[in-house]
């Protein structure tokens, strides 16, 4: 089984109001493009958007998108996301999950907030707010 870590380059500092004031730089994203297929445990410490289609656990330290072509066949942990495709698995958010009206889960979610549009559907036992 294969392993994908993506590592974050070192945060840039930039000056957002021209007075000295500094913000860290967090525009870094990982694609995973429609076609692709990946077998195996994947993780980021970036923004992931997945449109492929990952059979293993993916965990992403940031903001996990899922497209409406995207599907993971395992567990999924990130920090936030939004999902608009499929997950065979358990689902577990730190913070805000989004399941848009396109979004089908066949498996535990635990998140700490929950928004679903009409239209979404999951399968499995759902515990928000812990």
């Amino acid at each position: 089984m294969a392993t994908i870590s993506m590592k974050s380059k070192p945060k840039s500092e930039k000056n957002i109001n021209g007075k000295g004031n500094l913000a860290k730089s967090t525009d870094a994203n990982c694609v995973i493009a429609a076609g692709t297929h990946i077998e195996g445990d994947f993780s980021s410490t970036e923004n992931v958007r997945l449109d492929g289609i990952l059979r293993g656990t993916l965990k992403c330290d940031h903001r996990l998108v899922i497209g409406e072509k995207g599907r993971v066949e395992g567990e999924v942990s990130a920090a936030e996301a939004v999902i608009m495709g499929q997950i065979t698995g358990n689902l577990t958010v730190a913070g805000s999950l989004q399941l848009k009206s396109t979004a089908k889960i066949d498996g535990d979610i635990t998140a700490k907030y929950l928004v679903v549009e009409e239209g979404a559907a999951y399968n499995g036992q759902c515990k928000v707010g812990n």
